[in-house]
């Protein structure tokens, strides 16, 4: 690692851009603290992953772990819709809201179909060509070649390219250097550890800076693609962009730091110490949100006749934990009077939650579930 050199400052004229060394390469890491830190944090990786085996209906705890990872990963993009919103409906969204809603909504569908793509197709560009077409559809973004590699030079910070914080590598080596980064991936024989892997794939991602836009949100993305691709983990619970937006500064800055400095260590402590606080906050989440799916069960059984619809709606709750009266007679099949009925009892109860300050048209929260992902 003494000897790494991250790339250099090309001469474009007016501009340097900088063009990465490749990394499909032979990597010795011999630094005491990463070494450390990546034992820490593939046992945390793998006390996370165990809950993805054993605890009952774990789909429904991804969808609130993706929703939470959209909100946070578009915030970074300075998209500023909540967790509460991102789970709402289109039409009970504020008008002045819809844009960044949508580009949550993208988000999601975007991690909802590259995890079951993996079965069929490796992780590749053709794959993260997929993932970013699906991410920038419709929205901000849209008409900047979605789904296809820039062909036009691109800058990070500042008003114009002379002022520019960084400048990534010209467009006509674009495909050559993500092309490195897929055979890299898929190199076996390396003999690199997966998360010192992926580390640095997302550290060359974002100095590629590929797309026009949504680099971002599509390099965070391909994190847990990786992951779940390389077995670490079975099913998609962990995003690291709660760590990222909390240290935001550092991240940016750990990253230059390897551009400026050849400091790859620094990068790669900050990454491994994000995989351990995520990996850690995530089973916490999930012992709580076990807990309090106990304590609705017994509540619940207080509640005599109604006992049985009460169930189904929370069991809805915990895919979208956001409900109207509507929603809430269509999935126990009773009418929309007695939906309200069951309503205003659960908001008795403390289940349930007014959340639009309307008469007509009312949203619900399971505000005690969606305060878990705050």
């Amino acid at each position: 690692m003494n000897l790494f050199k991250s790339g250099v400052f090309v001469n474009q004229g007016s501009f340097k851009s900088f063009v990465p060394s490749l990394i499909n390469r032979a990597w010795t890491i011999n630094d005491m603290n990463v070494l450390s830190l990546l034992s820490k944090a593939d046992r945390m990786l793998g006390r996370l992953d165990m809950f993805s085996e054993y605890i009952p209906n774990i789909d429904l705890f991804i969808s609130m772990h993706i929703a939470k990872e959209a909100t946070l990963s578009s915030k970074i993009e300075g998209t500023q819709t909540n967790i509460q919103q991102a789970v709402m409906p289109e039409e009970s969204v504020p008008l002045d809201k819809r844009d960044d809603w949508a580009e949550i909504q993208n988000y999601i569908s975007a991690i909802n179909q590259a995890i079951p793509r993996l079965e069929s197709l490796p992780l590749s560009s053709r794959l993260i060509r997929e993932v970013h077409s699906e991410l920038m559809k419709g929205v901000r973004g849209k008409n900047k070649q979605p789904g296809e590699f820039r062909l036009s030079q691109n800058w990070i910070g500042g008003a114009n390219i002379n002022d520019a914080i960084f400048i990534p590598p010209p467009a006509n080596m674009i495909y050559d250097l993500m092309s490195d980064i897929e055979k890299f991936i898929h190199n076996s024989e390396t003999q690199l550890p997966d998360l010192l892997k992926i580390a640095i794939i997302h550290y060359q991602f974002e100095t590629i800076h590929p797309f026009n836009d949504g680099n971002g949100r599509t390099g965070r993305l391909l994190i847990t693609l990786y992951l779940v691709s390389k077995g670490l983990l079975k099913r998609p619970v962990l995003y690291m962009s709660d760590y990222l937006e909390k240290h935001r500064n550092s991240y940016y800055s750990s990253i230059m730091k390897v551009r400026t400095d050849n400091d790859l260590s620094q990068w790669l402590s900050f990454f491994l110490q994000g995989i351990i606080e995520t990996a850690e906050k995530g089973v916490n989440t999930f012992n709580k949100i076990l807990s309090l799916e106990k304590d609705q069960e017994a509540i619940v059984r207080q509640m005599g006749s109604r006992s049985a619809n009460a169930m189904t709606v929370i069991k809805e709750l915990y895919m979208r934990p956001v409900v109207d009266a509507k929603k809430v007679a269509k999935v126990c099949d009773i009418s929309v009077a007695s939906a309200y009925n069951l309503i205003s009892e659960l908001e008795k109860r403390g289940i349930l939650t007014e959340i639009t300050g309307g008469k007509r048209n009312c949203f619900y929260a399971m505000q005690s579930y969606l305060d878990l992902f705050r």
